[in-house]
């Protein structure tokens, strides 16, 4: 675990649509001098300069598929295990402002198992069925001020 003087390691969570995003906030949080995580598919899809989803969701088009999105779902909670700390990425999907999708919950979920601190970029999901779900998770909301984010782990320090 880090010392009160180093920051920690963020494992960011989010919808693979917002993956775009998420490596513009991982060059945020690596400049204020966070330590992140980020889903493996990222890093691909940066380096081909494609961002379009279903270029790799190929589990839709081929039913066989599936076992390599069960892989990329047990890599990631691994690397929600590895981490400090959460900071989930919900931008609008599906016209829901501050989207958080099936997958994302389950990793808040092993967030929370794990007692680590749980940080939502956004705000609560508009008309989420999971609403009382992620609120019971207590999360720190950011409200897209993610420069708050330093301030937030300090108090989960207390």
């Amino acid at each position: 675990m880090n010392t009160k003087d180093k920051l920690p390691t963020i494992t960011i969570c989010c919808s693979c649509n917002f993956y775009k995003h998420a490596s513009e906030v991982q060059e945020q949080l690596e400049a204020m001098g966070f330590g992140v995580i980020i889903p493996e598919t990222v890093p691909v899809m940066k380096k081909n300069n494609d961002w379009d989803v279903s270029h790799y969701k190929t589990w839709f088009a081929k039913e066989d598929d599936y076992p390599e999105k069960a892989r990329l779902m047990m890599a990631h909670f691994k690397e929600v295990e590895r981490g400090d700390a959460i900071l989930v990425i919900n931008d609008e999907k599906h016209g829901v402002k501050n989207y958080i999708g099936s997958n994302v919950l389950m990793e808040m979920a092993i967030a929370f198992w794990l007692k680590k601190p749980i940080f939502i970029l956004g705000g609560y999901p508009e008309n989420s069925a999971s609403e009382e779900e992620i609120k019971g998770m207590l999360p720190t909301l950011l409200y897209g001020k993610l420069e708050d984010l330093q301030v937030a782990w300090d108090k989960t320090q207390r």
